[in-house]
C-alpha cells in the first residue's frame, strides 16, 4: 500500500468539503460571469429584497435546507440549482479524488516517498481546477451559450504552471512536451473546425481546446485519442436524439462546450486502458 492510498479516505473528505464551499463560489460565478459583473465585490445579496445573506445562511446546501429554499428576510423563493450546484461540485470533488488516487492506471497510482506525494498533491489540483472550471462553463454555456474568456484564459496559466511543476518534482519532461503538443494539435483542429464551418464551431470553444488538449495530452496520446474523440461522439449522439424526439432543429444552436468537457473527462477517467484495448485488438499493442 502506497501513501497516497493510505490517506484516501481523509484526502477525500477534505476534498469532498472543499467541493461543497467552491461550489457555493461556483454559484456566484455562473451568475456574474456572463453580466460583466465582479465575483469579488459586492457581497452575494437576496434578488428579491436586496439584503446581503448573512454568514450563517450561506453554508452550502445546509443553509437552504434549514431556510426552507426561502430568503429569511423577504421569504422569496430560492432556486434548488444553488444546493444542487454546490452537492454536485461537492460529489465530482470525491470522484475525481478517488479515481487520482485508486485507479490502477491513474498518474498518481503507485506514487510514493516525499517526491511522490508533492507531484501527486500538484496533479490532484490540476484535475480540481479542471473539474471547478468544467462546473462553471458547462452551466454558463447552457445559459447563454458562451464560454467566457474570463474563465477560459486563466486556465492557460494555472494548468501548465501545475502541470510543469508536477514535471519538475518528477523529472517526466516528456509529458510536459506531450501537454503543450497536445495544446497546439487540439487548439489547431478546433480552429480549423471554426475557420471550415463559419457558426458551428464558436472561438470559445477553440480556446477551450487548448486548455482540454494540455491536459489530456500530459496523461498521454491514448486520453488525448479518447477525449477528442468523445467528445464528438457524445455531442453528435445528443443533437441526434434531440433531432429524432423534435426538440431541436438543422440549424438549432446546441452548446458543444458541455460536450467538450465530457469527453476530456472520460479521456481522464477511462483513456488509457480504452486506447490500449483499442491497440490490442488492432494488433498492435
Amino acid at each position: 500500500m502506497t501513501v497516497l492510498s493510505s490517506v484516501a479516505p481523509f484526502v477525500t473528505v477534505l476534498v469532498g468539503l472543499l467541493g461543497l464551499a467552491i461550489g457555493s463560489f461556483l454559484n456566484v460565478v455562473v451568475y456574474r460571469v456572463p453580466a460583466g459583473m465582479s465575483v469579488v465585490a459586492p457581497a452575494s445579496s437576496c434578488p428579491g429584497c436586496g439584503h446581503e445573506i448573512r454568514r450563517r445562511d450561506n453554508v452550502p446546501v445546509v443553509s437552504w435546507l434549514l431556510l426552507r429554499a426561502r430568503c429569511r428576510d423577504c421569504s422569496a423563493p430560492i432556486s434548488a440549482r444553488y444546493p444542487l450546484v454546490e452537492a454536485a461540485t461537492g460529489l465530482l470533488f470525491v470522484v475525481v479524488a478517488m479515481f487520482s488516487m485508486l485507479a490502477p492506471w491513474s498518474p498518481l497510482a503507485g506514487l510514493d516517498g516525499t517526491r511522490g506525494l508533492v507531484r501527486g498533491a500538484l496533479l490532484l489540483a490540476a484535475f480540481l481546477y479542471l473539474m471547478a472550471i468544467s462546473v462553471s462553463l458547462t452551466l454558463i454555456d447552457l445559459d447563454t451559450h458562451t464560454l467566457p474568456n474570463r474563465i477560459v484564459l486563466p486556465a492557460y496559466i494555472v494548468l501548465p504552471l501545475l502541470l510543469l511543476a508536477a514535471s519538475a518534482v518528477s523529472g517526466d519532461w516528456a509529458a510536459a512536451l506531450r501537454g503543450l503538443i497536445g495544446l497546439v494539435v487540439l487548439g489547431s483542429v478546433y480552429l480549423a473546425l471554426a475557420l471550415a464551418v463559419p457558426g458551428g464551431m464558436g472561438l470559445g470553444d477553440v480556446k477551450l481546446a487548448g486548455v482540454l488538449g494540455l491536459v489530456l495530452a500530459y496523461l498521454g496520446w491514448g486520453p488525448l485519442a479518447v477525449g477528442s474523440f468523445g467528445a464528438f461522439l457524445l455531442g453528435g449522439t445528443f443533437a441526434i436524439v434531440l433531432l429524432v424526439v423534435r426538440r431541436a432543429g438543422r440549424r438549432s444552436g446546441i452548446p458543444f462546450g458541455p460536450w467538450m468537457l465530457a469527453g476530456a473527462w472520460l479521456g481522464i477517467a477511462v483513456g488509457a486502458p480504452v486506447w490500449d484495448l483499442y491497440l490490442g485488438v488492432l494488433g498492435l499493442a
